[in-house]
């Protein structure tokens, strides 16, 4: 850390930002801040489609919701995401958050594994209590085992756990039809590994290490909006084209895949000064890490208020262990696989 603020350095594999780039077996890459941001929001740029499977299965829980629905389908099932949210006061969610950190630290005695006892856990039961679900805790305890197979091409094995999973969240979730409790469980799923993801980075880039001088003051909000721009943990999105468009210079034929690259975007000289200063309440262009559009996260304030109420306590109690910080291996998607810290 320098002058109290932290220096993330880029996540491995991190390109730098130039013209969409193509490769004959992956397809084509987007790095630019604006052109991560035209793809983003120009309906030639879609959601890989996802095939469906029996009710009450993963398969079906996947084609089901509005992050793999195609266009004809995403705004009522958007509309159902947003329905279930609006109620919903970010202040209490990061009330709860809090309350149940505290907690936490209460039971784990001088030391605590952030990911497990935490980020993966705090986020879910709160929301999952939020939203209506009989047994949060249990509904997070499945929740996770769906995120584990969520995106398409996982393991067989992953793939039966999940499907018993679904069986579980329906369960618990509240009575409706169908399609509105899919997409209950889905706002779940995809609160999952992106908010622990986001706890985590901001725990190991935020917390000071056990000998060290007093902590940052700044707000916690500001701060998590530095950490999701330097160490997003969602990477990158994958979009497919449905006509011949031209983006950043060139020209993508029909059914390209294209893979949007948020932690280059975030750090793209034209769109942020000091790109790689951490600065809290930095202007500037804005992040793309919840994506914007259409398809942008309908849950970003949520998830930031999950998040601050975790942060805010520990940044109050916990100092960070020495321990180098290890990832869990994902194309996309950055999570610590454990994150101890000691409690004061």
């Amino acid at each position: 850390m320098t002058d109290n603020w932290p220096l993330i350095a880029p996540a491995p594999g991190t390109p730098a930002c130039g013209p969409p780039s193509f490769e004959p077996e992956r397809g084509w890459t987007v790095t630019r801040h604006a052109d991560v941001r035209a793809a983003l929001t120009d309906p030639a740029f879609q959601v890989p489609p996802v095939d469906t499977g029996p009710p009450g299965t993963l398969a079906w829980l996947r084609a089901t919701v509005s992050r793999f629905s195609p266009q004809r389908r995403h705004a009522e099932r958007r509309a159902v995401v947003v329905a279930a949210l609006t109620p919903l006061n970010p202040d209490d969610l990061r009330q709860d958050a809090a309350r149940l950190t505290i907690a936490a630290l209460a039971r784990a005695g001088d030391r605590v594994d952030v990911m497990r006892e935490l980020a993966r856990t705090v986020p879910l039961r709160v929301l999952a209590d939020r939203l209506g679900f009989a047994d949060p805790a249990a509904a997070g305890t499945a929740v996770a085992v769906v995120a584990a197979a969520y995106h398409p091409g996982v393991d067989p094995a992953l793939t039966a756990r999940a499907d018993r999973a679904v069986a579980t969240l329906l369960a618990l979730a509240p009575q409706g039809p169908p399609e509105v409790r899919a997409n209950l469980i889905g706002l779940l799923v995809q609160a999952c590994d992106a908010t622990a993801g986001l706890i985590g980075a901001a725990a190991h880039h935020l917390l000071p290490p056990a000998a060290a001088p007093a902590p940052v003051t700044a707000a916690t909000a500001d701060l998590l909006a530095e950490v999701l721009r330097l160490d997003p943990p969602v990477r990158a999105t994958r979009r497919v084209t449905v006509d011949r468009v031209r983006l950043g210079g060139q020209e993508l034929p029909a059914g390209s895949p294209v893979l949007l690259r948020f932690d280059a975007a975030n750090r793209d000289p034209q769109a942020f000064t000091d790109p790689a200063m951490f600065q809290p309440g930095r202007p500037g262009a804005g992040l793309v890490t919840f994506g914007t559009g259409e398809r942008g996260c309908p849950g970003d304030r949520h998830a930031l208020a999950l998040a601050t109420g975790v942060l805010d306590v520990l940044r109050e109690r916990c100092r960070r262990g020495p321990n180098p910080l290890r990832h869990v291996p994902h194309p996309t998607l950055r999570v610590p696989t454990t994150l101890e810290v000691s409690v004061r």
